[in-house]
């Protein structure tokens, strides 16, 4: 699987990363390190124990780091979960949609990127 064809599977903006990182090689450097990042696990991990304050933090460093890299559908699932997180202090119902969302683009931008490796 080339880069732009993950981008493809991903629902991703090839073009848009391309033009602020300039190569494959180092776009699939970046994308490679989320392999390595908490935050989804810790997303998951704080919606359970009801920690709205680091599930908050986790959504967000979702946000951004699918904003950098132009994972364009991850950042739209990511966007509506931190929105509804911010300035709670309790968990609701309404936000399992919300996380059902991110976890399904988070898991298609896993094995995407995966498939680089």
């Amino acid at each position: 699987m080339t880069v732009q064809e993950c981008y493809e599977a991903m629902g991703a903006d090839y073009d848009d990363v391309i033009s602020r990182l300039r190569t494959d090689e180092r776009v699939t450097k970046f994308l490679l390190k989320i392999l390595n990042d908490g935050s989804f696990q810790l997303l998951t991990d704080s919606l359970a124990a009801k920690n709205m304050e680091d599930a908050f933090r986790a959504a967000h460093t979702l946000k951004g780091v699918a904003m950098n890299l132009s994972l364009t559908a991850l950042y739209h699932a990511a966007g509506p979960m931190t929105e509804a997180l911010r300035g709670r202090s309790e968990y609701g119902a309404e936000l399992e949609p919300l996380y059902a969302a991110v976890k399904q683009e988070y898991e298609r931008a896993m094995t995407c990127i995966r498939a680089l490796q």
